[in-house]
């Protein structure tokens, strides 16, 4: 087991401690290096890098001050056990960003294939990934997306 240190990226040079996982998985560290953004406690973190350290893995974040906690309910209990993502329409300045579909991954290496994709194909559209997220209030992945055809005008 690893462990992993969430800290506030301050221009001043200083990273004061916001979060630690004493005994974590090297694979959802790596999951979650591979997420743009952190939900914790009701606030959204946008992460600007992360550092491999002698006795820890490190992910830099800073609150997302163009984003908002979105209140939506936790995936459904009768879901299969595993991990869970949803890949979530992406709206410039929308009020809420429409669930598209909703996966399950029995293993942490599907869930990294996925999240780290361009793309996504769904009832054969393709979707193209804007960013991704870990929501710990919800204790899910979300793989935020727009249709490919709508890609090129971001």
């Amino acid at each position: 087991m690893e462990s992993l240190e969430y800290r506030l990226y301050k221009e001043s040079g200083e990273y004061p401690l916001l979060y630690y996982y004493n005994r974590i998985a090297r694979d959802e560290v790596a999951l979650r290096f591979a997420c743009d953004y952190y939900v914790k406690n009701g606030t959204v973190y946008e992460k600007t890098s992360c550092a491999v350290e002698d006795d820890c893995y490190v992910i830099y974040v800073q609150p997302a001050e163009d984003e908002r906690v979105m209140h939506w309910q936790k995936p459904d209990s009768r879901l299969p056990k595993g991990l869970h993502m949803e890949l979530r329409e992406f709206k410039d300045f929308g009020a809420d960003y429409r669930l598209v579909q909703t996966y399950t991954f029995r293993d942490s290496l599907e869930a990294m294939l996925y999240l780290q994709a361009n793309y996504l194909y769904v009832d054969r559209q393709e979707w193209y990934r804007t960013s991704t997220e870990i929501d710990e209030d919800r204790e899910t992945y979300v793989f935020y997306a727009v249709v490919a055809d709508n890609a090129a005008s971001l």
